[in-house]
């Protein structure tokens, strides 16, 4: 499925007036109405908190207009997993925790989940990405009443081996957002559930270079919105 480029981003931005391009504060929405809201526009960020004064960046959205089903818990964990990504290995959360401000009204709140890549077995292979490295995503849900969307916003990322300290590798989040998108884009399938995904590449959408970014790793500014259509 081929990305939109940034003349036909334009052309769609003006003809669905799509909220990353309103300026002005959100206000209470019923959800599916929009595909997100900026979370800028609410006092939020695109960036997550990690706990030292630096965040990761919030690269890759899950429209709300997106089928309902795909933005639970256990939707995301099944369509992760169509991607090749898995829930946490057990306890073990290497890397730690962190939150985010998404402007909906309800300031910092924890990630919804974690998933890692999977190495084609979806009971263990979380295990072994903790270990060798990969790639991984956070998840955070848009749900507060200033900004009630119910998309998803992801912190995709591709991290280093244990022994490298599992830090986040060079272009680790520009390259983990691109892999999750390439995984997403067209027809997957898990668990008997098939998923049709598009892609929109919205550039600029928040600041590039590495002001406030985790580990002082650049980043180019785009953010990519996923529409997922159950089949």
């Amino acid at each position: 499925m081929r990305l939109l480029d940034s003349q036909s981003l334009g052309l769609l931005v003006g003809a669905l007036c799509v909220p990353w391009a309103v300026s002005a504060t959100p206000s209470a929405t019923t959800q599916a109405s929009v595909p997100f809201f900026t979370p800028t526009a609410g006092g939020g960020s695109f960036l997550t908190n990690a706990g030292d004064g630096f965040g990761e960046p919030l690269n890759v959205i899950i429209s709300a207009l997106s089928s309902p089903a795909v933005l639970t818990v256990e939707g995301i964990i099944n369509f992760g997993r169509a991607l090749n990504f898995t829930t946490q290995c057990g306890d073990l959360t290497l890397g730690g925790y962190q939150s985010a401000n998404l402007g909906d009204g309800n300031g910092y709140v924890n990630q919804t989940i974690l998933l890692r890549e999977s190495y084609g077995n979806a009971i263990l292979g979380a295990c072994l990405e903790s270990f060798i490295g990969g790639d991984h995503f956070r998840v955070f849900t848009q749900n507060g009443t200033k900004a009630d969307s119910g998309a998803l916003f992801l912190a995709a990322s591709h991290e280093e081996n244990l022994t490298l300290g599992h830090d986040i590798g060079p272009n680790g989040y520009d390259g983990g957002r691109d892999d999750v998108v390439n995984r997403a884009t067209g027809i997957t399938s898990f668990g008997g559930v098939t998923y049709n995904t598009t892609a929109l590449r919205m550039l600029n959408a928040t600041a590039a270079g590495s002001q406030g970014v985790n580990h002082g790793i650049a980043i180019d500014g785009t953010v990519v919105l996923l529409t997922v259509t159950i089949q």
